[in-house]
């Protein structure tokens, strides 16, 4: 199975408007491993970043201005989440970010949604923890995982510790990180295997009336079977 996990960065937070994505990152999983493989793109947005926003994400219009526009890496991006499960955190608002770089695409291309189906990672936490925060930060916090370097957002780094964040909700199995000892020589992202704590499983122990009536189903069962259960002799 290939997922991608997938955040964005924007110019400001109401696409109607006319705000516009300002960086990409993805993160490629297949069977709930990190692959190493991502896909990163800071974007021209012929416009100019709200102050509110350059606060989040510190992506500055001065620099944004020398980078490509959407419309330049569309393909590139489109071949790399294509046949994959997008898992995004509150994925309403990327999906329409995104969805409206696709439709200025001569031709438009459609919505993200009819292209690859969508896992929302806010709502899998709100049916996991009613009532309780579940923003990224939250999340990290309940289920351990460092977000330390998170001074500011950034679609990549967002991507990758949502990476963890999902594979704990979900039953947990390694992690993608990108400390510089994670390189390889080719300064390529390498995958880290990171163990989670053990979960503390119920245990629910018969009562005295169930216990009853189940020896009086081996009773049963040593009648039929001419006196001897196997389950007695292992036990006994």
């Amino acid at each position: 199975m290939r997922q991608i996990v997938l955040d964005t960065e924007t110019t400001g937070l109401e696409v109607s408007q006319g705000h516009r994505v300002i960086e990409i990152g993805c993160i490629e999983l297949k069977d709930r491993r990190p692959t190493g493989r991502n896909f990163q793109k800071y974007l021209c947005p012929d416009r100019e970043v709200d102050p509110g926003a350059l606060a989040v994400h510190g992506i500055s219009s001065e620099f944004l201005s020398s980078q490509p526009r959407f419309l330049d890496v569309a393909e590139e991006f489109l071949e790399f989440v294509r046949d994959a499960e997008l898992i995004i955190h509150n994925a309403a608002f990327d999906i329409g970010f995104l969805d409206a770089e696709l439709a200025r695409l001569k031709p438009p291309r459609g919505s993200m949604s009819d292209l690859c189906p969508v896992l929302d990672t806010l709502a899998l936490a709100r049916q996991l923890h009613p009532g309780q925060r579940n923003s990224l930060d939250a999340l990290c916090k309940r289920y351990s995982v460092d977000s330390s370097r998170r001074e500011y957002h950034g679609a990549l780094l967002d991507a990758t510790i949502l990476t963890d964040v999902y594979l704990a909700m979900t039953g947990g199995q390694g992690a993608l990180t990108l400390e510089a000892d994670a390189m390889d020589a080719a300064g390529h992202t390498t995958v880290v295997r990171v163990e989670r704590g053990t979960t503390r499983i119920p245990v629910l122990r018969a009562t005295k009336a169930e216990l009853v009536a189940h020896e009086r189903s081996l009773d049963a069962v040593s009648k039929a079977a001419g006196g001897r259960v196997l389950f007695r002799d292992l036990a006994g």
